[in-house]
């Protein structure tokens, strides 16, 4: 057994991605980040559609046709089509903010 807010390194330089479970078309991960962002001018264009939802934490998504951020606090869940272009703006920078990404076909 495992828990999805533990097992988190105290030093997160980079963010950390665990697939926790993978099956033709569908695959659950846990993301964890604290304080990163997508890259500068990057835009995430994924083959699959993806639901996420925010269980700690929080973070601003940025959807290409959108203008606003979309601010994410805990409970916090949507769906993403594919090729629908978007990015991570910000998490918070004091805490872990986790994330379980489901992307499926």
């Amino acid at each position: 057994m495992k828990n999805l807010f533990t097992d988190i390194p105290e030093n997160l330089k980079d963010e950390v991605v665990e697939t926790i479970l993978r099956t033709p078309g569908f695959c659950v991960e846990r993301i964890v980040s604290r304080g990163h962002c997508s890259p500068a001018g990057f835009w995430y264009d994924q083959d699959g559609d993806e639901w996420v939802i925010l269980l700690k934490g929080r973070a601003g998504l940025r959807f290409e046709d959108r203008a606003d951020i979309i601010a994410l606090a805990p409970g916090d869940h949507l769906r993403i089509d594919r090729h629908r272009r978007h990015r991570v703006e910000w998490t918070a920078p004091e805490q872990e903010t986790i994330w379980l990404a489901i992307h499926y076909s």
